[in-house]
Formats: C-alpha cells, structure tokens, sequence
C-alpha cells in the first residue's frame, strides 16, 4: 500500500494589526429649544376665538311655572349613545341659578332671522320673555320658543365647574324640527349661513 505523503508548510508569518484612522469629528449641532410658553391675554384670546363662527341656541327651562332663558354660542354635542349635548355658562350669570334648579331644559337653535331676539336673551337686567315673539309648552312644559329652527328637550347629567364657567350636560329626550337656516355668530356680530360647493 502507497501512502500518500504531506508536506508541512514552514512557519507562518505574523501579521502586524491594520490600525484604522480615526474618523473626523463631526461638530454637533447645539440643541434646538422650543420657544418658551407664554400667556395669551384675555383680549388676544377673544380676538382668536371670534375668528371661529358658531351656531347660536337659546336655552330655556321653566323651573317654578316660570320661564327663563339665556343664549349661548358654545352649543355642541358630546356623545350619541347615550345621546348628550353642552353648553358653558359664565359663573357671573343670574339666570343658571334658575336653569340649574329646572328638572329639564330645552335648547333652540336660531334662525337666520332670530337675531334680535338672541341679543334679546343675551341682555341682562331684564324680563327677557316679556319681549318674546311667542312660545308654547313642550314636553314637561320646557318653553319651545317660535320661530326656532329646532328643539332638543333635555334632563340635566352634569355639571362641572370648568375656568371661569360652568359646563352643562343634557340628556336629550325629545326633538323637534322645524327646519329652516341657521344664525351664526361670527366676529362678534350675527349673519346667515349661504351654502356653497367645496372644490
């Protein structure tokens, strides 16, 4: 039998160790910092908000046989299910001691041609319903004001002071609609919604 032979190779030489070059330094970029909270005075507030157009509503209760009511531009919805509406009330207002009291309330939403009797209810010191076009009795005997373009009747849910007002959430029981357009409120003067088509 032939065996097949090996050589052994010699030594194998060290292999001196490659040393990188140290990378450039990059210079950092100083730290950006936001601009610093400030607060926005009372006049520049309200001068943002009035760039936003609300709807305008009055709300009205009867608690003790006799009616009350005050309009508000800060009527939204809140929830569907259960079905819940809002508004805010200045703390300094005479008339939510009454609406608070009310076992139910109603809120009406304006027409386009209701705005004398919005600064009407928005007047204070006065008999606000004795300058009142007309209303009627609804369900519980809330006043559902004439002219109105709808009625959402409601049962108090919740109260919460909030800043300077007083947040009020209803439960909507009842609704009734008219129909019609809608007033606004917009840069603290009232007008009429003109639909239009959105390119």
């Amino acid at each position: 039998m032939k065996y097949q032979t090996f050589h052994q190779p010699g030594p194998i030489p060290l292999q001196r160790p490659v040393r990188s070059r140290p990378e450039p330094a990059v210079p950092r970029r100083p730290a950006e910092h936001p601009p610093a909270v400030t607060a926005v005075s009372p006049g520049e507030f309200r001068q943002a908000m009035a760039a936003h157009a609300a709807g305008v509503a009055i709300v009205t209760a009867r608690p003790g046989g006799v009616p009350v009511g005050l309009t508000v531009t800060s009527f939204t919805s809140v929830s569907l299910a259960p079905p819940l509406v809002s508004f805010y009330v200045d703390h300094a207002s005479a008339t939510w001691p009454a609406l608070r009291e009310a076992d139910c309330f109603a809120v009406n939403i304006l027409a386009e041609d209701q705005h004398e009797l919005a600064a009407n209810f928005a007047r204070k010191g006065i008999d606000r319903f004795a300058t009142c076009p007309g209303w009627r009795a609804g369900v519980s005997g809330v006043p559902l004001l004439d002219g109105s373009i709808a009625h959402l009747v409601c049962r108090p849910h919740a109260v919460a002071d909030i800043g300077d007002h007083v947040l009020a959430v209803g439960r909507v029981v009842a609704t009734e609609l008219p129909g019609g357009r809608p007033l606004l409120y917009h840069q603290a003067t009232f007008g009429s919604f003109v639909a239009g088509q959105c390119e």
